[in-house]
This record gives C-alpha cells, structure tokens and sequence, in this order.
C-alpha cells in the first residue's frame, strides 16, 4: 500500500506491536491520558494477530511514524457493518504532510469496499485542529449522543 511522497502506508502487523505501543502512548501523552495506557506490546501483538484491531502503519524510510487503529462493529438500525477508528496518531514532527488525510482515505475506501455502512470516532472536545480536520474531510459531530463507559469495580459489581 502506498501513501505519497516521503511516507508509505501499510497493514499493521503483530510483529509492530512495539511500535504500535509507542505511537499510542505518544496519543496518550497528546491527551493527557498517559496514566490510562496499560497495554502491554503483548496486547497488541495478540489483537493484531487475532484481528480484533486491525491497522495501518505509516512509515518513511522504514520507520513507523504513525498509526490508524481500528475494529468493526455492527449496527442494527443499518443492517451492517461500521468501523470504529479507535486511535490515529502521527508523530509530531511529521504532521502535516497528508499522513492523517492518506490514513482517513485508505479506510474510506475500505469501508466502502467492504460495504461498511459508515466510519466512526470519538474526539476530545478540546481537540481544535483534529476536529477541524475532520471538518474539512465531511465529517459530521453527534452532539446529541453521550458516551458510556462501565469499567473497574462498577463493571465488577455489575457481574457481581
């Protein structure tokens, strides 16, 4: 797979479960997240190798400099597969070269070839120059929608 000039884009592998683990927690750093990443490089390889997560890698000159994850879901209203885009990280020093926008349109036109019925992600509300980009690229906010999460000991006392 290729990108444009100065980067390539290719399938991400379990054997980049290093790299991959480097590039998310530099999203992580990005979105002061940094103390929610526990994955281990062992979690990538294992998710990539079953396909759980599938993604791209850019690279120049060989090295990873940035990382689209993703998954499939399902809607039932739609009668059809979606992909939730989970993280994309490109390495500050190589932003703004058309490595985002490459990410977006190769999963574009995987989601169209596979009959998906829409690409979906979330996006921190403080985040300006992402959301512009996503923006420029159609795509629209659902402000009337509120995520959930269960997690920790309420998803233990759930089970309980």
């Amino acid at each position: 797979m290729s990108g444009s000039p100065g980067f390539t884009l290719r399938e991400a592998r379990p054997r980049d479960a290093e790299a991959v683990l480097a590039m998310v927690r530099g999203l992580a750093a990005y979105e002061k997240l940094e103390h929610e990443v526990v994955a281990s490089a062992q979690d990538y390889y294992g998710a990539l190798a079953t396909r759980r997560i599938q993604g791209l890698i850019a690279e120049i000159d060989g090295e990873a400099v940035g990382v689209c994850l993703w998954y499939e879901t399902f809607s039932t209203f739609a009668g059809r597969a979606g992909i939730w885009v989970e993280d994309v990280f490109v390495a500050p020093e190589h932003r703004r070269h058309g490595i985002g926008l490459a990410f977006f349109r190769a999963l574009a036109r995987r989601a169209v070839a596979e009959g998906h019925a829409w690409m979906e992600w979330n996006v921190l509300d403080w985040n300006e120059p992402a959301i512009a980009f996503y923006r420029r690229i159609g795509a629209v906010g659902r402000e009337e929608w509120t995520d959930q999460r269960l997690s920790g000991d309420a998803l233990k006392a759930l089970a309980g």
